[in-house]
């Protein structure tokens, strides 16, 4: 059998592992317990990885404390519920990983390229897989090839853990014991005092019979304290959208350097469209005479990091995403007819047309609800987005929900949302 153990920058990560999503009500080492007894008793480690559980094995070269290759890799396909990827770790050896819905169900290393081709090919034929990765040699549709070095970076904490039915077991005996004599002690006092027979109330000195009484009273107050009905909780205050904005004008910079850095020229292939949303910015390509492989080549120098998707062999969308801004409050404190007002008449200033429309949120938690006045703004500008959001420098409350670059009209496509009281 293939030793299951694969290196990437020096550190040893297992494969090979069995994975089981965790079934409700379980916890994951009971459950590995489990399934260790009824699948192969020699499993006798696992980890937990989003409600699932991988199973491994001494045999397979598996150890405490060794990473997940399976894991890792999964954190960077984190977009698609399901995708199908083939690494190449050694000369020889390559490691199939397949997740569905997100759920693994295929983790394992050949010690053959026949072997993992053939079985990359028949798992391939499964309709909705979100993407694909194998080596270039292996000329599969829409498969883009990545280096295990490029993808796994050792953030994710799921190691092997021994699943220790003896140690399981012992434990259990002990606390069966403990409870055995605690409960012995416990019910000892009463029985003594069941079998010991009773003063007369008044033979008992006075003073001693009211401190008694004192004591009983004392305890009696304690237990109601702990049977009193606790008051509901509050609830949760509510959480208003302008309460976390990034600055309008480091928002509108992030969008056009983020579509400049994927706007790079590639001999062949003309950008026709890009955008930047709330997460991402992305950028369509479409083929003239250029090919695929010279995409490729160039494209992974001028653009690292990427997400790479053939839509066509002459059409390619790729894909970035936008670092983290810090947020404040903001919220414009005019009524939204003056705001809208105010847009217009600055959009007939510099002569650009411009949509405006008034629309009311309702923010609700279990007890109240608040509406929340926006005001939308679309256009259509030369204006780059840095200079775009110029125009609402005195205004509140701005978020630049969208831009998009509109390569054959060399126009910016402009979606502004204004919160206001």
């Amino acid at each position: 059998m293939v030793n299951q153990v694969i290196s990437i920058d020096k550190k040893k990560y297992a494969t090979g592992l069995f994975w089981q999503p965790v079934a409700i009500g379980f916890l994951g080492r009971n459950y590995s317990h489990q399934l260790a007894r009824s699948v192969d008793k020699k499993l006798s480690l696992y980890t937990e990885y989003r409600a699932m559980v991988g199973l491994g094995s001494r045999r397979l070269g598996h150890h405490v404390g060794m990473p997940s290759a399976a894991a890792e890799v999964m954190e960077v396909f984190a977009e698609f519920s399901s995708f199908l990827a083939v690494f190449k770790v050694q000369d020889t050896m390559f490691w199939l990983i397949a997740v569905r819905n997100g759920i693994i169900v295929q983790d394992y290393l050949f010690d053959s390229e026949d072997g993992a081709r053939a079985e990359y090919i028949r798992l391939s034929t499964m309709p909705d897989w979100g993407s694909f990765s194998a080596p270039n040699s292996w000329s599969m549709p829409r498969a883009v090839e990545k280096k295990l070095e490029d993808v796994v970076f050792g953030n994710v904490r799921a190691v092997l853990k021994p699943i220790s039915r003896l140690k399981a077991d012992v434990i259990s005996f002990v606390l069966l014991i403990v409870f055995i004599m605690g409960g012995a002690n416990f019910f000892k006092e009463p029985i003594s005092q069941m079998l010991t027979p009773k003063p007369q109330i008044a033979k008992l000195d006075p003073i001693l019979a009211e401190k008694y009484k004192q004591q009983i009273e004392e305890k009696n107050k304690e237990l109601d304290k702990k049977l009193e009905i606790q008051a509901p909780k509050k609830p949760k205050p509510l959480i208003m959208p302008y309460d976390s904005l990034p600055d309008s004008k480091a928002r509108a910079k992030t969008c056009y350097k983020a579509i400049a850095f994927l706007m790079q020229p590639i001999p062949g292939w003309n950008q026709v469209y890009a955008e930047c949303n709330e997460a991402y910015a992305s950028v369509n390509f479409k083929r003239s005479f250029g090919n695929l492989g010279d995409f490729y080549e160039i494209a992974t120098n001028l653009m690292p990091g990427t997400f790479v998707e053939e839509k066509s062999d002459s059409e390619i969308f790729v894909r970035a995403k936008l670092p983290e801004l810090q947020k404040t409050s903001s919220l414009e404190e005019k009524d939204p007819d003056t705001v809208v007002r105010e847009v217009d008449t600055i959009f007939q200033k510099i002569d650009e047309t411009v949509d405006t429309n008034i629309r009311v949120d309702t923010i609700s938690n279990e007890t109240q609800s608040v509406d929340l006045n926006v005001i939308e703004v679309g256009a259509s500008s030369k204006l780059t987005p840095p200079e775009f959001m110029k125009i609402f420098d005195d205004l509140g409350g701005v978020y630049m929900t969208r831009t998009s670059w509109d390569a054959v009209a060399k126009e910016w496509n402009y979606e502004v949302i204004i919160y206001a009281k």
